[in-house]
C-alpha cells in the first residue's frame, strides 16, 4: 500500500462523524501514520477537531449534510464514532462505493436498539436479558409487569449512555416514558423495554477483523472490565485484563466472534456483556473501539484506536500483545460551565505510571467525562488504585 503525504495529492484521507474522544485517540493515531483526517460533529470544538486537519459543523441526522460532506471529501473510508447519524445516508453512500467501516448495514443494526436485540436474540440465538418493545406507556407497564420492576426503558435510535431510565413502578412509567422520548435526539415512537439483571461483572469482549493476502481474519483479544456506579449507566472505571473466570472469558469471546463474523466488514467490535450468576448475557455492540478502551493505551503493545485505524486503511494487525495490567478512570465535572480548568494534575502525575487525558470539550455539564486517568501496575489492584486515586486528587472548575 502507498501512503502519500496529507494535504497532498495521494494522500490516504479518513472522515470522522463523531469527534468525541474516542475519535480524538483515533484522529491522533491516523495523525502518526501520515494520514489526512476530517472531523464531523454537531458542535464545534469537539475534541477530535483540535487534532483534525478539517472539521464540519452540521446536524449529522441530516441526510443532504452527510452526503454533501462525504462527496466533497472523497474519504478512503468513513469511520462512525456517534450513535446519532443518518444511517439512510449511510447506506446510500456505500451502494456508491464510499468504503463504511465496518459497514452501513452494521451501524444501523448498532445504531438501533430494537434492531440490534432482534440480532442478538432472534438471528443468533445468543442469551441476552429479557425485552419487550413497547410504543406507549400501556405497553411499557405490561411488559414491566412481565418481566418485573424495576426495568429499564431505552429509545429505539441510540442517543448515548444518557438516553436510559430506570422505573422503579408503575405509577412511573407514564412521565419517564414520555421524557424518554422527549429528549431522544433521533424521534421515534418506540422503546425498548429490558430486564434489570442483577450485574456481577461487565466485560467489553474485544474483537477485530482486518484484511490479509489470504481474506479477512478475525481476532480476539482478552476482554476487559468495567463498572458503572449504581443506576448510573456510563462506566466509571475499566481494567484490562478482567478478572473474570476462564469460562466466561472463553462464552464471551465466543459470542464476540459470532456476532462480529455475522456482521463483517473491517474494524474492532467492541461486545458488551453482563455476567449476572454465572450466566453471559450480550448486551450491547459498538462497531468501534468503546470508551472504556483507554486503558488499552497502557495494557496493549498496540491499542484498541490504532487497531480500528489500521483496519479501516486496509492493513494488518496480525497479534497484539498484553503488555501491563492496566486501569483508567473518568474524570467528571460536577457542573454547567464553559472553558472548564483542570486543577492538581501535577499532584496526579506524581503518582508513578500514571498518563492523564484531558478531552478538551468546551463546556461541562454534571457528570459529563471530560477526562481520564491511565495507571499501570505491578497487579490489577495496584493499577486500580493508582488511577481511582489520581483521579479523585484532580478538580474540574
Amino acid at each position: 500500500m502507498e501512503i502519500g503525504t496529507p494535504l497532498f495529492e495521494g494522500s490516504k484521507k479518513l472522515l470522522f462523524f463523531g469527534g468525541e474522544e474516542v475519535s480524538k485517540e483515533m484522529v491522533i493515531e491516523a495523525q502518526r501514520m501520515g494520514i489526512e483526517t476530517v472531523v464531523v460533529d454537531k458542535y464545534d470544538m469537539a475534541p477530535a477537531m483540535h487534532v483534525s486537519h478539517r472539521k464540519y459543523v452540521v446536524n449529522m441526522l441530516d441526510e443532504n449534510a452527510i452526503k454533501s460532506i462525504v462527496k466533497r471529501e472523497k474519504p478512503d473510508a468513513i469511520i462512525v464514532e456517534t450513535g446519532t447519524i443518518n444511517t439512510e445516508a449511510l447506506i446510500d453512500l456505500e451502494s456508491e462505493g464510499f468504503k463504511v467501516v465496518p459497514n452501513a448495514r452494521t451501524i444501523k443494526i448498532c445504531t438501533n436498539r430494537i434492531e440490534l436485540r432482534n440480532f442478538i436474540a432472534e438471528k443468533l440465538k445468543i442469551p441476552s436479558v429479557s425485552y419487550g418493545i413497547a410504543e406507549n406507556p400501556e405497553e411499557v407497564k405490561k411488559i414491566c409487569k412481565d418481566i418485573g420492576y424495576p426495568c429499564i426503558i431505552k429509545p429505539e435510535i441510540r442517543s448515548g449512555e444518557y438516553d436510559i431510565e430506570i422505573i422503579y413502578n408503575e405509577e412511573e412509567v407514564e412521565n419517564k416514558f414520555k421524557e424518554l422520548l422527549a429528549n431522544a435526539e433521533w424521534k421515534s415512537s418506540k422503546v425498548i423495554v429490558e430486564e434489570h439483571v442483577k450485574i456481577d461483572k461487565e466485560l467489553i469482549a474485544l474483537t477485530y477483523r482486518y484484511l490479509t493476502d489470504n481474506g479477512i481474519e478475525t481476532k480476539t483479544i482478552t476482554p476487559m472490565e468495567h463498572q458503572k456506579l449504581s443506576d448510573i449507566f456510563h462506566y466509571v472505571e475499566s481494567w484490562h485484563p478482567t478478572t473474570a473466570n476462564k469460562e466466561i472469558i472463553e462464552k464471551s469471546q465466543e459470542y464476540a466472534t459470532r456476532i462480529a463474523n455475522e456482521l463483517g466488514g473491517f474494524g474492532v467490535f467492541s461486545i458488551e456483556i453482563l455476567v449476572s450468576d454465572n450466566k453471559v448475557l450480550l448486551s450491547e455492540v459498538f462497531p468501534r473501539p468503546h470508551d472504556t478502551e483507554f486503558a488499552t493505551i497502557a495494557s496493549l503493545d498496540i491499542n484498541a484506536f490504532q487497531i480500528h485505524i489500521r483496519s479501516a486503511l486496509g492493513l494488518p494487525t496480525p497479534e497484539v500483545k498484553l503488555v501491563s495490567p492496566a486501569a483508567a478512570h473518568v474524570i467528571l465535572a460536577n457542573s454547567k460551565r464553559w472553558a472548564p480548568k483542570f486543577l492538581n494534575i501535577d499532584k496526579a502525575l506524581q503518582i508513578p505510571g500514571v498518563q492523564i487525558r484531558l478531552f478538551g470539550k468546551p463546556s461541562t455539564y454534571y457528570d459529563r467525562k471530560v477526562g481520564v486517568v491511565i495507571a499501570t501496575g505491578n497487579t490489577l489492584e495496584e493499577a486500580k488504585e493508582k488511577a481511582r486515586k489520581a483521579a479523585s486528587l484532580i478538580l474540574v472548575i
